[in-house]
């Protein structure tokens, strides 16, 4: 090989290398924003509730960031759930030998998440903004916000959610779902 060839081949690798670098790092770092975990427990609950996993995903964002932790309020897991919400679910559920100390439980967090964000979509008939308004601000607040509009003759609107805490948290989710469908595709079996 001649020192033109030489040189020319190590120039082109060096812009390979160079252009897997830049087109690689923002990717990288976007992943590093946005953890995830548990895929297998996400991808198995999805299919069985019938739910996006990316939304999933993205609750269990808004919620911890994939850092479980105890909230303030008493909640629980990854998809910070308060015990007397689990014990609903597992009423509703059928759940017989359901205790507090299961929701640090991923797998079980995230079943009983799923199967509270299933409940709450059939409640609110698919409607995903309502079903996080109330994942987020109770059932009670949104049933009550619900009725005030149509009591107005208008449907509900993310905007019209009067807690400021809940309208954000709605939008934290649908983005943060956009974001996993983008950045997880493979990982949440969306392909």
């Amino acid at each position: 090989m001649s020192r033109g060839t030489l040189a020319t081949v190590a120039v082109l690798g060096f812009a390979t290398l160079l252009a897997v670098i830049v087109l690689g790092v923002p990717h990288a770092v976007h992943k590093v924003g946005l953890p995830l975990s548990n895929t297998g427990v996400i991808r198995e609950q999805a299919a069985q509730k019938h739910l996006d996993p990316a939304l999933i995903a993205a609750v269990i964002y808004a919620e911890t960031k994939f850092d479980p932790r105890p909230s303030p309020a008493g909640a629980e897991g990854l998809m910070q759930i308060l015990p007397d919400t689990a014990y609903f679910i597992a009423h509703l559920s059928g759940g017989v030998r359901f205790s507090a100390g299961d929701l640090a439980t991923p797998s079980i967090n995230v079943a009983y998440g799923s199967y509270y964000l299933r409940y709450l979509l059939d409640r609110y008939h698919g409607n995903e903004m309502l079903a996080l308004a109330a994942y987020n601000g109770g059932l009670a607040n949104v049933d009550s916000w619900v009725a005030q509009a149509g009591a107005a003759g208008r449907p509900m609107t993310a905007a019209q959610i009067p807690f400021a805490e809940t309208r954000a948290y709605v939008q934290r989710v649908f983005a943060a779902q956009q974001a996993y469908r983008a950045s997880y595709p493979h990982e949440l079996g969306l392909q």
